[in-house]
């Protein structure tokens, strides 16, 4: 009965497959200049292999704010093959979408599962306010830090990494809702990394200990924010989140939710349980994972899976044969 509501360690690298399924549909649109066609393909790619698996899935959150022609994975939508365990998850088939199709760094494709009712689901809301740290820093993230002048979270998260403030570095969306903060983690004497887009492979870098990168900052998608909570409990982070509606259509819409846009959530609010799988495929070159790769034979494909019950972090090279 317990295979029932719970995954069992196998469904992570049924999870990598999909990542890498998705990967190598969209890795054909890199530099293409085409969003939708590339978008539509890694949809469906990733609904596909989704159904295969021996699970009876439930989608949280994925695609229900895009725009787009047979749009698969959106909010409610039963995924698997109806039987297995009962599951949760939160899908981006192509995290940096834009990046992709302009050959950019950056597009990944993510999975992240964890029993069925231990997703909160941010949906109707588009955008949450975050703070990501890995688990260096996971103590000194306080609730207070959302509200707080940039430069005093920082310097927690400096004391606590046994670092200068000149040395600590952060991940901020590029957006001009970021602006303010990008100013005062300049001012107080941190270096900023910008993302044009990937707010989840931010959370990802930001999340996972030993990168260049000491936390994730600012306004960026509130499905991103369910992905980056599930991120910070597989990798012992931490995280603080608010809903923070970028239109008076959005803020409405949250009302009518009944969802409380001044809570400040935590990642064991957003994500319970320890029991989370996160799957990540590399599309373009990101900090972590290389870029996917066409031979005239094969294609390589490198991802990451986390368990978070155990902690491990698995990196896999995936070689795939094709048939000439």
């Amino acid at each position: 009965m317990e295979n029932e509501y719970h995954p069992s360690r196998n469904i992570g690298l049924d999870l990598v497959r999909v990542t890498e399924t998705t990967a190598l549909a969209a890795g054909r649109w890199v530099g293409s200049g085409d969003y939708n066609a590339a978008h539509r393909a890694a949809t469906r790619a990733m609904h596909t292999a989704l159904n295969t698996l021996e699970m009876n899935g439930r989608i949280v959150v994925g695609e229900e704010n895009r725009l787009g022609e047979d749009l698969h994975l959106c909010k409610g939508e039963m995924v698997g093959n109806g039987r297995g365990p009962e599951v949760d998850l939160v899908v981006d088939p192509i995290d940096g979408t834009k990046l992709l199709v302009k050959g950019m760094p950056g597009a990944v494709s993510f999975v992240a599962v964890a029993p069925r009712d231990t997703m909160w689901s941010p949906v109707p809301a588009i955008y949450m306010d975050k703070i990501i740290v890995d688990k260096g820093a996971a103590s000194a993230l306080v609730p207070e830090c959302l509200d707080a002048p940039a430069a005093w979270t920082l310097a927690l998260v400096a004391r606590a990494k046994e670092k200068a403030i000149h040395d600590v570095t952060v991940v901020v969306l590029n957006r001009p809702r970021n602006q303010d903060l990008i100013e005062e983690i300049r001012t107080a004497g941190a270096r900023v990394l910008l993302q044009e887009e990937g707010d989840s492979e931010g959370a990802l870098v930001a999340a996972v200990t030993h990168t260049s990168v000491d936390m994730l900052m600012g306004i960026g998608g509130a499905a991103q924010g369910l992905m980056s909570a599930c991120i910070a409990k597989a990798t012992d982070g931490a995280m603080l989140g608010r809903l923070a509606a970028q239109s008076e259509e959005e803020r409405l819409a949250v009302e009518a939710a009944d969802l409380d846009a001044d809570r400040i959530l935590t990642e064991s609010d957003l994500v319970a349980g320890d029991e989370i799988f996160l799957a990540v495929s590399g599309i373009t070159q990101t900090r972590l994972l290389k870029e996917l790769q066409f031979f005239s034979d094969r294609a390589v494909v490198h991802s990451l899976l986390i368990r978070s019950e155990t902690r491990t972090r698995r990196f896999i090279l995936a070689e795939h044969f094709m048939r000439v």
